[in-house]
Parts: C-alpha cells; sequence; structure tokens
C-alpha cells in the first residue's frame, strides 16, 4: 500500500500547481533565449541570410544533440536506457515531421530575415493556434466565450506588430520572414496537441528525444545534400551549439512532462511568459531595444500576453 502512494505522489507532482508554474517558467525563458542564440549564432558560424543550406545544417546539428542530451539525461534519471516501443515509432515520425522538421525549417528561416523582436511576438500565434486546434480538429477541448475572445485578443497583437498596409508594400513585411515565422507557429500548434495525444501511449521523454534526433538528422542531410557547411572558427561556436541544443532538450521534454499530466489549456496559460522573455532576451543580447520598447511593440506585446491568459482561462460556459 505504501508502494503504491509513493508511486501516486511521484505521478502526481507534476499536477501540483507551484510546480506547474516553476517549471512552465523555467521552460519560457529557455524558449526565450532560442531566437537571440540563433541569430547570434549565424553571426559566429558566418551563415548568411540567404544560405538555406547551411542554415539547415545548423539546425539539424543542434537537434540531434538536443535528441542525445535529452536521452542521456532522461535515462540516468530512469536509472535504464530509453528505448522506444516499436508500436511508438510512427509517433516519433509525426512529431519529428512537425516539431522538428517542419517548425524549425521555418524557425530558423525567419530568423534570417526578421529582427528577434518581431519573431517572439509572431511565434507566440502558436498559443492561439493551438487552442483552436484542440478545439476544432483534434476535439481535446471545449469550446468557449473566453477562449474564442482571447483568440481574436491575441491574434490583434499579432496584427498590431506585423504593422499596417504600407509595411507589406514596402517590403518590410516578407513571406520569408514573418510569413515563415507564422508557419512555424503553427507547426509548432499541431506539436503540441500530437504530445498531448502521442504521450499517453508513450514516455514524452522518449518521444522528445527520438523525435530530435530523427528531424535533426533529416535537416542536417538536406542541408548537406545541398551543399551547405558548418565552420568553428572558435570555442564560442562549440559552446552557442550546446546551448541551442539544451535548449531543445530542456524545455521540450519538460512541456511534455507538463502536457501530459495537465489539460492542455492550464499549461499553455503560462505560455503568456514566452514572448515576453523572447522580447526581454532581443532586447538585452541583440540590441533590439528601440523596437521593444516602442510603444506599437509593447501593445502588441500586451495584446498577445492578455490573449494567451484569456484563451486558457478555465470556462463551464460552452459555445454550442
Amino acid at each position: 500500500m505504501n508502494e503504491l502512494n509513493e508511486t501516486r505522489n511521484k505521478k502526481n507532482i507534476w499536477t501540483v500547481f507551484p510546480v506547474v508554474v516553476m517549471t512552465a517558467l523555467f521552460c519560457c525563458i529557455l524558449w526565450g533565449s532560442a531566437t537571440p542564440a540563433i541569430k547570434i549564432a549565424y553571426e559566429l558560424f558566418g551563415i548568411g541570410p540567404d544560405d538555406t543550406a547551411s542554415r539547415l545544417m545548423l539546425a539539424g546539428a543542434r537537434f540531434v544533440l538536443a535528441g542525445l542530451m535529452t536521452i542521456f539525461f532522461g535515462s540516468l534519471i530512469s536509472r535504464k536506457l530509453l528505448i522506444p516501443a516499436k508500436a511508438s515509432l510512427k509517433y516519433i515520425f509525426y512529431l519529428s515531421l512537425f516539431q522538428t522538421v517542419g517548425q524549425y525549417y521555418f524557425f530558423f528561416l525567419s530568423l534570417a530575415h526578421t529582427s528577434g523582436v518581431r519573431g517572439s511576438v509572431i511565434n507566440a500565434s502558436g498559443n492561439f493556434f493551438a487552442i483552436l486546434l484542440a478545439i476544432y480538429l483534434f476535439r481535446t477541448e471545449r469550446r468557449s466565450i473566453k477562449k474564442i475572445i482571447g483568440c481574436i485578443i491575441g491574434f490583434s497583437g499579432i496584427v498590431m506588430i506585423l504593422g499596417n498596409g504600407s509595411d507589406l508594400l514596402s517590403g518590410q513585411i516578407t513571406l520569408q520572414g514573418e510569413g515563415a515565422m507564422l508557419a512555424a507557429a503553427l507547426f509548432y500548434a499541431f506539436s503540441g496537441c500530437f504530445i498531448k495525444i502521442f504521450s499517453k501511449y508513450e514516455n514524452p521523454v522518449i518521444l522528445s528525444g527520438y523525435q530530435f534526433m530523427l528531424g535533426g538528422a533529416v535537416l542536417f542531410i538536406i542541408g548537406l545534400f545541398m551543399g551547405g557547411s558548418l565552420n568553428f572558427p572558435g570555442i564560442s561556436c562549440y559552446m552557442n551549439l550546446v546551448y541551442m541544443g539544451f535548449i531543445s532538450a530542456g524545455a521540450y521534454t519538460l512541456w511534455g512532462i507538463l502536457l501530459k499530466h495537465n489539460p492542455v489549456s492550464r499549461v499553455s496559460i503560462l505560455g503568456f511568459m514566452n514572448p515576453i522573455m523572447g522580447v526581454l532576451l532581443s532586447a538585452i543580447f541583440l540590441g533590439e531595444n528601440k523596437e521593444a520598447f516602442s510603444l506599437r511593440g509593447l501593445l502588441a506585446l500586451l495584446l498577445v500576453v492578455a490573449g494567451i491568459i484569456i484563451v486558457n482561462l478555465k470556462s463551464e460556459q460552452s459555445v454550442k
């Protein structure tokens, strides 16, 4: 009986609210640092905005490393080598396709053509896409007035950071920049819903680790055959790559665990810190203070944060 209670307590630790909050906050800090880390990597590795092949190789190397780190630390914690069941291979394939290959092809492309501040705010649209997909496609969430209002408010912040029609005509908004980041956010939303579903059948650490390795290998091989290359002129390149690997290994593994033991809305509401961290860290490390603290930038961020909070508020009122 004591052993059974101990097992239950261990499982339920991920549903304790303070643990959920602190874990989600740590994930958001890591994710927020990804934007400046990638843009700094482009400078360290000497990858130009039009060098798609080398950019794919960098993304691939990052996620292969992230996968190895995830499985290594997960195995240490479990005291056994984490190996996926044969039935889980299809889950790993789908996750790698959406979470790593799809999402980060567009994410790395976007950051070569837009600012870190703008990219961080636009990327937050994934939170609203995830809720809409969970409601209308996967049927894992109930539709409510608050969620609809939250999505409207949140997307209005995305529209604001994009600017007005003249920005599109002047070329300040591009498919390679802002358009690619919206695509990355949509892939993120699909992967979040998939993790919620697939983690019912497989350890989320196993799912995250092996899908990182598979997706990273695909990106690296594609970039290699396209003629890309990675040069390491200094130790800072190695340090940057290791840190980028840790961002994914730490954040996605912990976030997947939270999604396994909590409703999507309960976890997603805490993602309001993600765009805030992205904007603040871009301002600090990329010197984008003017854009980050402009009236339009702050108002857009406020709307996005408000939307994330509202869309995930627990509501008993449903829309028929």
